[in-house]
């Protein structure tokens, strides 16, 4: 049963009433970087937005933040294939986000993986429109429940980041009524989603901020939305233009192209009133289902089956929880036997790899999150191992390409002696106007200089733990000279070659100093001069550190020698933060380094190998066929650790690939996200992922919708009722033919007719004991058996099979859908 608290119409129209048209204005621009400005004439309380996708950060950003909860990344919660789970996870980001005060969460992201080299692949759910759909409307009811809002975003065309801020999507009307609108549609229609966030992109020649037919003509007329259009940050550029196109909130603020000019457009006639008016509505509409209107209570949603509702805070067990949504996430794609591992033989296992060493729970940018800890692969096999199995930990290779954050346990203030760093602002004379502590010193900070400082000087005392060659990493656009007592003094100049301030902080440019030290304390000095001339007054500084290292041929053979003395490896490997983040696509789809050479290495040393691969989107896995077992965990949040040696050890692996995994990057669809003269053209139309394998016969490495189970499973029986104009519900039996319990995803296709790519039209999980059957029912819309013509949605013409099974490549069962 579902209860929702509906808004009062009329009383906002009182409150609208009580606000003067500088009051209005004002409101439609953030009072800063995260919220909105408080009117105290009509009630309204400032309203907070947070990122994100992985969890509520909440309003501060860099090492400010307050401790969060690390969900494991989007495209680990679509290969649950369970929109209970994704209702799940929203509710308890839901819960989180208004225990830190926060009313709009920035999530989910909805884009689709057009190109396995997206950089926020690991932020988006899936490449097909039907499971991030489901994804979705699972995800906005459950952050929605709290009372919380869900933010759906980026809309639309946002599918990669090169060139992002201005880039043309070229998209025709039927790909994005059949490819990419659906995910959005359904937010809307279906789940109720209160608020949209704009694209910084453009589509078909206008920006998403200015885009008056897609904004105002398809989300709020034709699909009635009634909540607010938000824009990306710093993506708004004109005033009048997208004020009337439907922008509803131009963020951040207090500055922007809105303020006074706005208010000047509305004074002189040039934006009504009346379109003012219709912004602030949504606004208070939004402020009355959050909780932040005088007298009105949050508007929560209550589902029968969900143990959390009605709870006013984040349940006690919330980390089970999200080490539960890890294991449901991760997929196994080969397995000859090795998982899972038999505890009671092994004496020795070795852990390997560079992300076992430098787990990677999220991928960067904007939705990154600080957790108070991070569970990391070996505590989690520590855990379910005990301490009488000998656990050896070699790193194998270092892949990275840049550092670990410098932190307050290899750094000490100089001046106060406290963890961190001392920095100073300096003239260009060398004076020091002031200084202060910085702690941690665990992560960058961004800076607002007062145009007198022309330098920087990070003063810092290092606890070096051993002796050999150390690296420190600086991150910023400028001049730098690293000063190490006893060395001549190394300098190095690194520039931002854009005026994109999201790039500064979410990919600034990094150098590796590198010297040498004997064990022991030195104090060292950093003498930063940041570049000036950006249109913006940000800069931003940061410090890495590591320890001193063996060579790559070192490490490998360390790590070979470990392999071959265990009774079992766990070998992980994968990318990073640095890899896989937002405002930078990825230009290739091979493992950093030589990750591929110490797989095959480690692998022939010892063939009960089971690799892990720690990654939030697909990568060129050559070696596929080496290992014992092949696990991928995506970037699975702050319990990941203990989530892995779940799976390892036992538990059931619930994952099923979302995205389709590449043989070679010649047998990718789509590739290239690089725009030609600004503009990015969707030529493939709606033949992106396993519809375009499908179309052309190419076998993938894994197939979408792969993946394993520790059982195995018949499929007996397929029964169709219902037709093409009103829907079907599809009844498929399966039998559980293995000797434990264990989860079945069961997926539906319809096939091609003519020149139409296969596609995915509904799924459902079930769970069953050894021995027994059990019945999936899938439920098909109808509106997922139409196509979009110039006169709108029609049925498919016929006849059509639906063939249902484990992916898109392994379809057991076929039948004919009945006709009307």
């Amino acid at each position: 049963m579902t209860r929702r608290q509906t808004v009062d119409e009329a009383d906002l129209t009182r409150r609208l009433g009580a606000m003067s048209l500088k009051e209005k204005v004002t409101l439609l621009t953030g009072g800063d970087a995260w919220t909105l400005t408080p009117v105290v004439a009509a009630g309204l309380a400032s309203l907070a937005l947070s990122d994100g996708p992985v969890g509520p950060r909440g309003t501060t950003f860099g090492d400010t933040a307050a401790p969060a909860l690390l969900f494991p990344s989007p495209s680990s919660l679509a290969a649950a294939w369970d929109e209970d789970t994704a209702y799940e996870a929203g509710r308890l980001m839901g819960l989180k986000a208004r225990a830190m005060g926060i009313h709009v969460l920035l999530a989910p992201t909805v884009n689709l993986h057009r190109s396995p080299l997206g950089g926020r692949h690991f932020e988006c759910y899936s490449e097909d429109p039907h499971l991030t759909a489901r994804t979705t409307v699972g995800f906005i009811k459950g952050v929605q429940s709290t009372g919380v809002a869900a933010t759906v975003k980026h809309f639309i065309g946002n599918d990669s980041e090169t060139e992002r801020m201005t880039y043309d999507a070229r998209i025709d009307e039927k790909t994005l009524r059949e490819t990419y609108l659906p995910p959005f549609e359904a937010a809307v229609r279906e789940a109720g989603a209160w608020v949209v966030m704009a694209a910084y992109n453009s589509v078909n020649g206008k920006s998403m901020t200015e885009n008056g037919e897609l904004l105002d003509g398809l989300l709020k007329e034709e699909w009635g939305f009634d909540g607010v259009v938000v824009s990306d940050w710093q993506a708004t550029k004109s005033t009048e233009d997208s004020a009337l196109a439907g922008l509803d909130v131009v963020m951040p603020g207090p500055d922007g192209p809105w303020g006074a000019a706005l208010l000047s457009a509305v004074e002189e006639g040039r934006v009504p009133e009346a379109v003012i008016d219709d912004k602030v509505r949504r606004i208070l509409r939004l402020a009355a289902r959050v909780g932040a209107l005088n007298g009105v209570e949050a508007a929560h949603t209550m589902e029968g089956n969900d143990s959390t509702a009605g709870a006013a805070s984040v349940p006690k067990d919330v980390r089970s929880r999200i080490r539960d949504l890890a294991v449901r996430g991760s997929v196994l794609l080969r397995n000859d036997g090795l998982l899972p591992l038999r505890t009671d033989t092994l004496r020795k296992v070795a852990l390997i790899g560079p992300n076992a060493v430098r787990f990677t729970a999220q991928g960067g940018g904007s939705a990154h999150v600080t957790p108070e800890h991070i569970v990391t692969p070996l505590e989690g096999l520590r855990r379910e191992l005990g301490d009488d199995v000998e656990i050896t930990v070699r790193q194998g290779v270092f892949p990275h390409a840049t550092l670990l954050p410098l932190d307050g346990n290899t750094s000490t203030d100089p001046v106060t002696g406290e963890p961190g760093v001392r920095l100073e602002y300096r003239t260009a004379d060398g004076t020091v106007v002031s200084d202060e502590h910085k702690d941690p010193a665990s992560t960058w900070f961004p800076l607002l200089l007062a145009d007198e400082v022309a330098e920087l000087v990070v003063r810092t005392r290092l606890t070096l733990r051993e002796s050999g060659v150390h690296r420190l990493s600086v991150l910023g656009p400028g001049h730098f000279t690293l000063q190490v007592p006893g060395d001549e003094p190394q300098t190095h100049e690194q520039l931002q070659d854009n005026d994109d301030i999201g790039s500064l902080v979410l990919y600034p440019p990094s150098h590796t100093f590198a010297f040498s030290a004997d064990h022991g304390t030195t104090e060292i000095q950093v003498r930063f001069r940041p570049q000036r001339h950006l249109p913006h007054p940000i800069t931003l500084l940061g410090l890495g550190y590591d320890t001193p290292r063996g060579t790559d041929d070192e490490e490998l053979e360390a790590a070979v020698a470990a392999a071959s003395d265990a009774d079992a490896v766990v070998l992980m490997v994968g990318s990073d933060a640095h890899t896989e983040s937002e405002s930078v696509d990825r230009t290739t789809l091979a493992l950093r380094g030589r990750q591929d050479e110490l797989v095959e290495r480690v692998c022939a040393a010892n063939p009960r190998t089971a690799v892990v691969v720690n990654a939030g989107a697909p990568f060129l896995l050559p070696w596929a066929d080496r290992p014992g077992a092949l696990l991928w965990s995506w970037f699975p949040g702050q319990e990941g650790g203990d989530a892995i040696a779940d799976i390892l050890t036992g538990t059931e692996p619930g994952g099923r690939l979302p995205t389709t995994f590449p043989t070679t990057e010649a047998d990718v669809p789509v590739l290239s996200t690089q725009p030609v003269d600004g503009t990015l053209d969707y030529t493939e139309g709606d033949l992106i992922g396993y519809r375009a394998y499908s179309a052309s016969g190419t076998d993938p490495l894994f197939p979408f919708g792969h993946g394993l189970s520790y059982t195995t499973w018949d499929y007996e029986d397929l029964v169709i009722t219902g037709d093409m104009e009103r829907g079907l519900t599809v009844r498929v039996t399966i039998r559980n033919a293995g000797e434990r319990r264990g989860r079945e995803v069961v997926q539906a296709y319809l096939d091609p007719v003519g020149d139409e790519p296969r596609r995915l039209v509904g799924f459902a999980a079930v769970e069953a004991s050894a021995s027994a059957s059990v019945i999936a029912t899938i439920t098909v819309p109808a509106q997922a058996l139409t196509v979009w013509t110039p006169v709108g949605r029609t049925a498919r013409s016929g006849p059509h099979r639906l063939r249902v099974g484990r992916s898109a490549a392994d379809l057991r069962l076929t039948a004919a859908v009945p006709r009307p």
